[in-house]
């Protein structure tokens, strides 16, 4: 199709639909000098670039032109002085809110399988924050029931966003039993691929002996409601300390398995089972004061968040 052969004298005048007025039509536009020459050859077409040529710039790179003209073009007509509270509040809805949750990780009831006691776990931490930086506190014990506390902690932290899904954090830790001691904290917490949940920490006491745990977790959907939820922890130490009842290297290693059924989200009460075991020199420590290192223990509790 050639636009230059085409009659343009009876397209003089036209008047489009609600125009009071003719629109005058330039008799002298030439198509042909605007690159319409032929059918498919326009010219819009010949300028896109094939994708699967060798050498073609991928589909996500960034044109150059798109780094031309201000950073902010609503500035060029009201000014960046009027626009710059709207900037705020934009970005105070799209991630700089504060926010808070109380989360019940465990709370729950053990009984050995073997006899004994029946003894009881919490595991919580509440948050305040935004997404990058946020105000943590941790806090875990256990015991049993009717009788002596036997380990409680908690622990304030400063966490800090260092990518998508992992949050570097820093703080103290006060043990408050079986003895009071304080801790320097160093730890990592967030969400590792494969959608396991990962928390572990490096403490430093005021005695100078230094430990480790780590944490996993994974959350596995049966149903919409009911979940089972597979958990490891670990623990380390650098050094023996015979007031815990501590030696060096690998000291324990808990891993369980746990049934939810969410209630609501926000609640859930669950059943498991859980092998608890000392190990290598911490194992021997507590063989020697009469103590059975290992074992199981069926458990019930819930979980909740608020």
């Amino acid at each position: 199709m050639d636009h230059s052969k085409m009659d343009h004298s009876k397209m003089e005048h036209s008047r489009p639909i609600n125009s009071p007025e003719p629109v005058a039509v330039d008799k002298e536009m030439d198509h042909a000098k605007m690159g319409h020459g032929s059918h498919g050859s326009h010219g819009s077409q010949d300028a896109q670039t094939d994708k699967s040529a060798r050498g073609a710039a991928p589909e996500d790179a960034v044109p150059a032109r798109a780094f031309e003209g201000p950073r902010h073009a609503a500035d060029s007509i009201w000014g960046a002085q009027a626009m710059e509270p709207s900037r705020e509040q934009l970005a105070r809805e799209n991630g700089d809110m504060r926010t808070s949750m109380i989360l019940i990780e465990r709370l729950e009831a053990r009984l050995p399988t073997s006899g004994g006691d029946i003894g009881y776990v919490w595991d919580m931490q509440a948050f305040y924050g935004g997404d990058i930086n946020r105000f943590v506190i941790k806090t875990e014990g256990e015991g049993e029931f009717g009788g002596a506390l036997e380990d409680a902690e908690i622990q304030a932290l400063f966490s800090h966003a260092i990518g998508p899904f992992f949050d570097l954090q820093a703080g103290a830790r006060v043990d408050l039993e079986p003895e009071t001691r304080s801790h320097l904290v160093i730890g990592v917490q967030g969400l590792s691929p494969y959608m396991f949940h990962v928390d572990g920490a490096a403490f430093l006491s005021d005695k100078g002996d230094l430990t480790a745990r780590i944490e996993g977790e994974y959350d596995q959907r049966i149903t919409q409601d009911l979940i089972v939820q597979p958990r490891v922890e670990i623990e380390l130490a650098a050094q023996d300390i015979p007031e815990r009842g501590i030696g060096a290297g690998l000291t324990k290693i808990e891993t369980g398995l746990r049934l939810r059924y969410e209630i609501e989200r926000e609640f859930a009460p669950y059943i498991g089972i859980e092998y608890e075991a000392k190990t290598g020199r911490t194992a021997n420590i507590a063989r020697a004061g009469g103590d059975d290192p290992q074992g199981f223990k069926l458990i019930a509790g819930i979980r909740a968040w608020f």
